[in-house]
């Protein structure tokens, strides 16, 4: 009896240390984590570009792991991607996570379903990879690959819609519209997705300025290639979208104008027409070619400069009517100012005839006499100077420096010295007094350009005066032989430069002659033209009789 009762307990016990033992090993075989984690931790190393994690969350990633993963960069230009995952299912030893991918390539934001296959190994969830881990049609072999299709481009256009951007416009709209040439290998690796070898792009002026706008967008296949790179199957894409016109303030029968009036020219000339309303430039023509000195240039503007002088002048108290001095020379400063053709005299004339005549040294004195050198800045500043104009193409706009002492003040006030312009610059004074406003100069008009340059109302009495003043010049004044049509206000303008040469022991001059009449402001230079009078008003005296 006794010896039963001892195997019995024998037994039990056995029993229980079974159990124990059973539990134990139940606890050391029991696979750790879960499916989710593991799909989660794997896309979000995807999400950071972190492939040592995803590497280390697969069950065996094979030899070209990486490649698959930087090939999304190269083969798609994928420059950011984004996953979440869905609800896991489990089966057994398996498990499938579903997740949402979203890659932001250069055509826009492309976005799929994918699916994680998921198993236990070595008592831990991995990723069973395979590259349709990435994407569902990617298999063994394969890559995702981008093409893309460009649409119709958009066409540069005159203010009438009439397209520029042929042949069959002048050589200055040609330069300021462009060119567009197929892209090297090189200049399509620059720019990156979509361009390719062989894509025509803006290379100059308007067309590479405005050349997204112009191009559209491409149509864009997203699919698998093979190795050879040949398409297996499309997986998605983008609709293109066609290029959208530019259109420019360029008006066609003034451009004709201006292109007649040019004809002929032998030495380098300029000229910029614009609305004063609204400052839309409506024609600029270069000869030669080459080079866009009408917008690009930078002259001494002579005393076409003495429009702004007299602004400030008329503002600062003189008129019309005011009696004013114009020696044959003043000193200034130590600095000696002549008059160009040896004008003046003992006697006195009125401002207006002054201005007419063109007299430097009345100019001079009544500068010296009545203006700071910051009054002068600023009145420059009213009609453009030094402020940043940004018309849709590249120009140079007029600079004056503040002058730093009297005989520096003196030469500024009739355009010599440190002054800059050039046609667009001076025509635009003219624009000014035509309107009351002086506004920045504007030729691409779709899209708008933003403008840093904010319009300058003029005062109306100062403005009004130099009207008549400027009116003077063309009906009894130095630009009288020039024969410009009836209603015609402007300045000439002979601008000295470099060295005195010659027996003389003059410098040379540019020719200058701006003005405006009816809806039309205007400047012309010729370089080396000599006198104003004679050189640049008969162009523009051409110009207006052509309109």
């Amino acid at each position: 009896m006794g010896h039963k009762k001892l195997w019995l307990i024998v037994a039990g016990v056995a029993v229980v240390l079974v159990g124990a033992a059973g539990g134990g090993a139940y606890v050391l075989l029991r696979t750790k984590g879960s499916p989710e984690a593991t799909a989660e931790e794997f896309l979000a190393a995807w999400r950071r570009g972190d492939m040592t994690a995803m590497r280390a969350a697969t069950a065996t990633p094979p030899g070209d792991f990486d490649q698959y993963y930087q090939g999304l960069r190269t083969g798609l230009g994928a420059t950011k991607v984004d996953t979440s995952i869905g609800q896991v299912t489990k089966h057994g030893k398996q498990a499938a996570a579903p997740f949402t991918a979203t890659f932001t390539l250069a055509a826009g934001t492309w976005k799929y379903q994918g699916r994680l296959h998921l198993v236990t190994s070595h008592r831990e969830w991995k990723v069973a990879w395979s590259p349709e881990a990435i994407h569902p049609d990617l298999h063994a072999g394969q890559h995702l690959t981008t093409s893309a299709k460009w649409q119709k481009r958009g066409k540069v256009v005159a203010a009438d819609g009439t397209a520029i951007d042929g042949t069959d416009v002048s050589g200055s709209i040609q330069q300021l519209v462009g060119t567009t040439a197929p892209l090297t290998a090189k200049q399509a690796k620059k720019l990156g997705t979509p361009h390719a070898k062989g894509d025509v792009v803006g290379q100059s002026g308007i067309q590479q300025r405005f050349d997204k706008r112009l191009a559209g967008t491409p149509t864009t296949t997203i699919a698998t290639a093979d190795a050879s790179g040949r398409t297996v199957k499309a997986v998605g894409g983008f609709d293109g979208k066609p290029g959208q016109d530019v259109r420019t303030s360029l008006d066609l029968h003034v451009q004709q104008a201006l292109s007649k009036a040019l004809q002929g020219q032998k030495k380098p000339t300029s000229m910029v027409a614009l609305r004063p309303a609204t400052g839309q430039i409506l024609g600029v023509g270069n000869i030669p070619g080459g080079f866009d000195r009408a917008m690009q240039g930078i002259y001494p503007p002579g005393s076409t400069f003495k429009v702004v002088t007299a602004y400030a002048l008329l503002q600062a108290g003189l008129t019309p009517s005011s009696t004013v001095q114009c020696p044959k020379t003043a000193n200034i400063g130590g600095q000696v100012i002549h008059n160009s053709e040896d004008e003046g005299g003992a006697g006195g004339m009125t401002f207006k005839d002054a201005l007419a005549q063109s007299c430097n040294t009345a100019f001079s004195l009544q500068t010296q006499k009545l203006l700071s050198a910051p009054k002068l800045a600023s009145a420059a500043s009213t009609f453009g100077f030094n402020q940043k104009i940004d018309p849709g193409v590249t120009v140079r706009p007029g600079s004056f420096p503040t002058p730093t002492s009297d005989a520096e003040k003196a030469v500024a006030g009739f355009g010599q010295g440190r002054d800059l312009a050039n046609a667009l610059s001076m025509a635009g004074v003219a624009a000014g007094v035509a309107d009351g406003t002086w506004r920045p100069p504007v030729f691409v008009t779709q899209p708008a350009v933003p403008q840093k340059a904010k319009p300058s109302r003029l005062d109306s009495t100062a403005r009004s005066s130099l009207e008549g003043m400027m009116r003077a010049v063309v009906t009894s004044g130095t630009a009288k032989p020039a024969g410009l049509p009836s209603g015609t206000a402007g300045k000439t303008g002979t601008a000295e430069y470099g060295s005195a040469q010659g027996k003389d022991k003059k410098p040379k001059t540019h020719a200058w002659f701006m003005g405006y009449r009816s809806d039309v402001a205007f400047a012309v230079v010729v370089e080396d033209g000599g006198f104003g009078a004679k050189a640049a008003a008969p162009i523009a005296a051409r110009f207006l009789k052509a309109l």
